[in-house]
């Protein structure tokens, strides 16, 4: 009998899973070509690919160090987030990932004033590379609002 309640109980949370839909958020302007979704929707989370500091519609990265790389970075998940229907104070968890951990407080610093209340969570890691040179790469998971 809890063999059979059991096999009936995973074959609602399987059947539910199965009936929510994958949407990929498009973003108007948003560079083509690239092998990845700028965001995609499933259930009530909406998950953001990382976003570096790069201009809209180029891959030139904004000017002025990893300060201005990281607004710019934050301006192009605004922008996600808008194309998906919710906004910053929707957001539920940030990764931040720093070319090198020396521009840790630059980078926070300029992060902090797009979450002034309730901040996300956060998880900043340091690596050895990022995608078109950049220094600073942030990936976000948001609710819908």
């Amino acid at each position: 009998m809890r063999c059979l309640i059991a096999a009936v109980a995973l074959v609602c949370v399987v059947g539910s899973a199965a009936a929510q839909e994958r949407q990929v958020i498009q973003v108007p302007g948003a560079i083509s070509g690239l092998p990845f979704s700028p965001a995609v929707r499933f259930g009530n989370l909406i998950y953001l690919s990382g976003q570096i500091g790069v201009l809209p519609g180029t891959r030139q990265l904004a000017p002025g160090g990893v300060a201005a790389e990281t607004r710019q970075a934050l301006e192009n998940i605004r922008t996600v987030l808008r194309a998906a229907g919710t906004d910053f104070a929707h957001v539920v968890k940030c990764t931040v990932f720093l070319m090198d951990i020396a521009d840790y407080a630059a980078m926070n610093e300029v992060y902090a004033g797009y979450f002034p209340a309730s901040p996300p969570a956060r998880s900043t890691v340091a690596g050895s590379g990022l995608a078109f040179g950049a220094r600073v790469e942030i990936e976000c998971i948001a609710a819908v609002g």
